[in-house]
């Protein structure tokens, strides 16, 4: 790799320090991807960041950040296109948000992530050589998702825009269909944008704190084909929402139920703590791993359920599940795993703070009659140690902990009781790398676990997002 005045357009210094300088254009080979969905070289040993680029690219590069020991640089040019670099399916994949690697083939993106999981469980875990498996890759790279929400603006002329922020910024890219959400959810899209524009709606602006109108969420099961469409408003009422309501359910045979969802706050959060069902029903229904589901507005299901699929399978076939343990999924949520799990093992017992999430895990129990199964409300940190006080008989300790923590990973206390009850095994569902890293390494640094093996699991295809599940063995 060499630097290069890119036709004089940027300065280049004849030593090697003064090429290391912002506003420098150097060539550099991108080796890999980093976990910020960008490309990564190295200029004289030292790394560089570059987005939109894909393995096997030279580039010539801008640096626009430099420090001693790495660099942020804009791609100017490819100088040599990589194999793996491909035509975007979306017109728009330069300058939304929402994707990082449409130009890179789909199998470079499964390699990427399997090397991500791979350098964090060695770099931050300290295990050499980890035992990570072959990627299980989404069965669609394209269509997989169920769920849409889309920020809503105005363009300059007026016109009610529906998008994602475009890349590092907060300007909306406003689109009418997008290839990595469900297909039957498109049509919707491009027409409710319309009708909201002749309902003459107010938009919410963020800058003013005024307007109505935030988001529009789409739902949709994946196997059922039931939508769900709900509206974010900064305001309680919308003048002639009942009508439209009913029109959207006339006009839209899947569509099952419209609600209206009150934010009022000035905050990054999507949704508010008040949902109401304005036609319809508030809830729509699919089906995961042989359970029915009912799935409201604001509740967390997995986005990619067939990938989600897989992985569950993957988990219960390598615990080789007897229908004679007890099973803890701390972090159930609304017990998309511990449902059909319950159907393999003797006894479940789900944890979780969101009380919202364990009313609906309790109504979905009732729903497909599974009564070995309880759910309780609160901290994993508060109920972990006091499983007998749950449900778990006096004396006992559970065969299986399943943890799926949000992305900051588990609490430190959580690991402290998982090794002093010391359960037998424990499964680790991960949706980042660095912290899955950090806590594995205490749970091993305490001699009593081993990390037998790592499934990688591609939910998030065209994005740098990764799954992983670590299964822990207890020595001895």
């Amino acid at each position: 790799m060499s630097a290069t005045n890119g036709q004089n357009k940027y300065p280049v210094g004849d030593r090697q320090d003064e090429n290391w300088q912002q506003g420098c254009a150097i060539e550099v080979a991108i080796e890999d991807l980093s976990d910020t969905g960008d490309g990564v070289g190295r200029y004289e040993g030292r790394v560089v960041f570059v987005p939109d680029a894909v393995p096997g690219d030279r580039l010539l590069v801008r640096l626009v950040r430099v420090k001693p020991q790495y660099a942020n640089g804009k791609l100017l040019e490819v100088l040599e296109r990589s194999p793996n670099r491909i035509r975007p399916h979306c017109i728009v994949a330069d300058k939304c948000g929402g994707c990082q690697w449409q130009s890179v083939a789909y199998s470079a993106q499964l390699q990427a992530k399997q090397n991500l999981v791979t350098q964090a469980i060695a770099r931050i875990g300290g295990i050499e050589n980890p035992p990570v498996e072959t990627i299980l890759p989404s069965p669609s790279p394209f269509g997989y998702r169920n769920k849409a929400t889309y920020p809503l603006s105005r363009s300059s002329s007026g016109k009610v825009q529906a998008g994602y922020y475009e890349k590092n910024s907060h300007h909306l890219v406003n689109i009418n269909q997008c290839p990595v959400q469900d297909p039957r959810l498109n049509p919707l899209l491009a027409e409710v944008k319309q009708d909201i524009q002749d309902r003459g709606w107010s938009i919410y602006n963020e800058t003013e704190h005024r307007g109505n109108l935030r988001h529009l969420a789409l739902q949709i099961g994946r196997r059922t084909g039931q939508i769900l469409l709900t509206l974010v408003s900064a305001n309680r009422k919308l003048m002639d929402i009942e009508t439209q309501a009913e029109e959207w359910l006339s006009r839209y045979p899947d569509l099952v139920g419209v609600c209206l969802n009150y934010n009022p706050d000035r905050t990054n959060a999507i949704l508010g703590e008040e949902t109401r069902c304005v036609a319809g029903q508030p809830y729509f229904v699919d089906e995961f791993a042989g359970v029915q589901l009912q799935l409201r507005s604001d509740t967390f299901f997995q986005v990619n359920p067939e990938t989600a699929e897989l992985l569950l399978e993957s988990i219960a076939s390598r615990l080789e599940l007897q229908g004679t343990e007890r099973l803890v999924d701390a972090y159930c949520g609304i017990g998309t795993f511990t449902l059909p799990l319950a159907k393999r093992v003797k006894q479940a017992i789900g944890l979780e703070i969101n009380p919202a999430a364990i009313a609906i895990a309790q109504e979905n129990a009732a729903l497909n009659g599974l009564t070995n199964v309880s759910f309780h409300g609160g901290s994993v940190e508060k109920l972990l140690p006091q499983l007998e006080n749950l449900g778990l008989p006096a004396g006992e300790k559970p065969d299986i902990v399943l943890l799926d923590p949000p992305r900051k990973g588990c609490d430190r206390s959580v690991l402290d009781t998982l090794i002093q009850i010391a359960p037998q095994r424990i499964v680790y569902i991960s949706c980042k790398p660095a912290t899955l890293a950090r806590d594995l390494k205490i749970l091993c640094d305490s001699g009593i676990y081993r990390l037998s093996f790592l499934q990688p699991a591609d939910f998030f295809p065209q994005t740098s997002h990764v799954e992983a599940v670590a299964f822990l063995v207890a020595e001895g």
